[in-house]
């Protein structure tokens, strides 16, 4: 019997560090990349409370209610904002979401976008503030798609939503029917995840892929190893609080958590896109802050993929909070990121 326990203890601690965990990346924690020096607008106070606000709605609840909270603040984020696009529902036949048109956008031009929230909150309308400025910078209808979320849902069928609205927005438009001419596929946090997946699923599959790629934020490795997910829990405010005191949990805790949780190991590409191949990837495009807990996530990622040939570049903003770009009103650091965005893709048309 001591035998059999012995052998059970082995089994699991060898699947604990080769199957949970993974590779040690710590090869890819180089920084030479450009970096933004400034000092925060005063615009970025009243997003902090924003985000306090959204904390304290669900302070005092627990469980689903405290979910259905957190889920009914995010959308609320778009309530009261001026917006150039027009929101279209994506119609009977179609995959569930919503399509985001800026005045005057090439509708034969388009992107994907698939919005953050952990995969358990998030909407298109949420993000309402990110897909209405990604419009117009990309000059494209934007396909906002709602995807299912856990723990309703397994997050496979998360991922399965992605894929097919990619394939059907590649022959159809806001009008119906019709052959896309350039698309993107981008994302924030956890849909930047999605994001990164879905290009590599699509190369995988032999798809016509996409001619670029934006991740905002992204979580790239659900494994945590990455130095930035407890150094800067203190200075990343909306994750900070929401998730910092995991990272006081042992990580093969967290990674038998996580597995069990979401159904596949952490270490699975389809969980953390760093962990994949990045070869023979369309350009791709990662805006993270220099103060959040994911900003070694977004290096590594970037670092890979252009170790392995892949086009991919990475631009921070010091002291920004996870996902600024959702506040375009607020702070004069988003509408320079979508700035910047849109000269990304330029130069990849110009390419």
């Amino acid at each position: 019997m001591i035998w059999f326990v012995l052998a059970l203890m082995l089994l699991i601690v060898l699947m604990t560090v080769l199957v949970l965990r993974g590779e040690n990346l710590a090869h890819l924690d180089r920084d030479d990349f450009p970096k933004r020096d400034y000092t925060p607008s005063p615009g970025h106070k009243q997003v902090l409370e924003t985000i306090r606000e959204m904390s304290r709605s669900a302070r005092e609840l627990k469980g689903k209610a405290r979910l259905m909270a957190l889920r009914r603040h995010m959308d609320g984020l778009s309530e009261g904002r001026k917006f150039v696009s027009q929101f279209r529902p994506s119609g009977a036949g179609a995959p569930k979401g919503e399509w985001v048109l800026a005045p005057g956008v090439n509708i034969r031009r388009r992107v994907l976008y698939i919005h953050g929230g952990a995969w358990v909150a998030g909407s298109p309308r949420s993000h309402r503030t990110i897909t209405d400025q990604l419009s117009r910078v990309a000059n494209a209808a934007v396909f906002a798609v709602d995807y299912r979320l856990l723990p309703e849902h397994r997050y496979r069928e998360g991922l399965r939503d992605c894929q097919e609205a990619y394939q059907w927005i590649l022959e159809h438009g806001p009008d119906g029917p019709g052959a896309a001419e350039f698309t993107v596929v981008a994302g924030d946090s956890a849909g930047g995840s999605h994001a990164l997946v879905l290009i590599a699923w699509i190369r995988d599959h032999g798809l016509r892929q996409a001619d670029a790629a934006i991740a905002l934020s992204p979580s790239t490795d659900l494994t945590l190893t990455a130095p930035s997910n407890r150094l800067n829990v203190k200075t990343d405010p909306l994750l900070g609080p929401t998730f910092g005191s995991l990272m006081r949990v042992p990580l093969p805790v967290l990674w038998w958590l996580s597995f069990f949780g979401m159904r596949l190991s952490p270490s699975s590409p389809l969980a953390s896109p760093l962990r994949g191949n990045l070869q023979n990837l369309p350009p791709v495009l990662i805006h993270a802050s220099d103060s959040e807990m994911l900003l070694d996530n977004a290096r590594r990622y970037v670092n890979k993929a252009k170790d392995s040939g892949s086009p991919a570049e990475l631009e921070t903003w010091p002291g920004m909070v996870h996902v600024w770009h959702m506040f375009p009103d607020m702070l004069p650091e988003a509408e320079e990121a979508f700035d910047h965005i849109g000269e990304f893709l330029q130069r990849v048309e110009q390419d």
